[in-house]
C-alpha cells in the first residue's frame, strides 16, 4: 500500500492533484484544506497517503500531515461517515480543533463541515470522545494534554459542566468555552468551586483574545 508520496506537482484541481513521482502520475484526491497549502505547479511536494481499496477502484487520498491521515480513517469508524465526509469535516477544522470540538461535544463546530448535521455530529462526539487521546501529537497543545492527563471529563459533568454552559451562556462557543475551562480546572484543582471556574475562565478567554489581537496587530505592523 502506498503511504507517502514524494514528487513534483504536475497538475491541480479542484478536489486533487496528480504527483509525478519518477515519471509516473499519482492521482491523489485532497481536502480544501490541503490543496490551500500545496505549492505551485512544478514545484516538489510531499503528501502522506491514504490507500482505499474498493471493489471496482482504487483511490488516493492525501494529507500534509500524518495526523490528519490519522483522523481521517479515525472518522470514518462512525457510521454515517465516508470519505468524502471525513475530507469536509478535516477542512473546516484542523486536527486540534477537531480534538477539541469531540472533547466538547460541540455539535455546532461538528456541523460546520458540509454533510454534517446535528444527528451526524453528535454520534462523532459521542463515538470519538474516548479515543482522541489514541491519536498521537492530537493533544499536542498544553490544553488538550493538560485535561487529558489531569483525568479530567472530557463532557457532561458537573461543576465543569456548568461552567462551560455558562461561558457559552455569555456568547462563547463551545469549544472554546471548554477548552478555557479545562485549562483553569488543572490550575485550580479537582475541588474548585463553580464561581472560581467561570471567574478564571473569563479570565484566560480574555487573555487569549488579547494575545490574538496583539499577534493580528503586528502582522498589520509588519505588513
Amino acid at each position: 500500500m502506498i503511504a507517502r508520496l514524494r514528487g513534483r506537482l504536475a497538475t491541480v484541481g479542484e478536489d486533487g492533484v496528480v504527483v509525478d513521482v519518477g515519471g509516473v502520475g499519482y492521482l491523489v484526491t485532497c481536502g480544501a484544506r490541503t490543496l490551500a497549502g500545496l505549492p505551485r505547479a512544478g514545484e516538489a511536494v510531499e503528501l502522506e497517503i491514504e490507500t482505499q481499496l474498493r471493489a471496482e477502484s482504487l483511490t488516493l487520498y492525501g494529507f500534509e500531515t500524518a495526523l490528519e491521515r490519522s483522523w481521517f480513517r479515525l472518522l470514518q469508524t462512525v457510521q454515517g461517515v465516508g470519505a468524502r465526509v471525513a475530507l469536509a469535516i478535516l477542512a473546516a477544522l484542523t486536527p486540534d480543533q477537531l480534538a477539541q470540538a469531540v472533547m466538547a461535544a460541540d455539535k455546532a463546530a461538528l456541523s460546520r463541515a458540509s454533510g454534517v448535521g446535528p444527528r451526524l455530529a453528535a454520534r462523532i462526539a459521542s463515538e470519538l470522545k474516548e479515543r482522541v487521546g489514541q491519536l498521537a501529537g492530537t493533544v499536542a497543545a498544553g490544553p488538550l494534554r493538560a485535561s487529558l492527563a489531569a483525568g479530567l471529563p472530557t463532557a457532561g459533568s458537573a461543576p465543569l459542566e456548568e461552567a462551560i454552559s455558562a461561558l457559552v451562556n455569555l456568547g462563547y462557543g463551545r469549544s472554546e468555552a471548554h477548552g478555557a475551562i479545562g485549562r483553569v480546572a488543572v490550575q485550580l484543582g479537582p475541588d474548585a468551586a463553580l464561581e472560581a471556574l467561570i471567574r478564571d475562565g473569563l479570565r484566560e478567554l480574555g487573555a487569549g483574545q488579547a494575545a490574538a489581537g496583539a499577534s493580528s496587530g503586528s502582522a498589520h505592523g509588519r505588513a
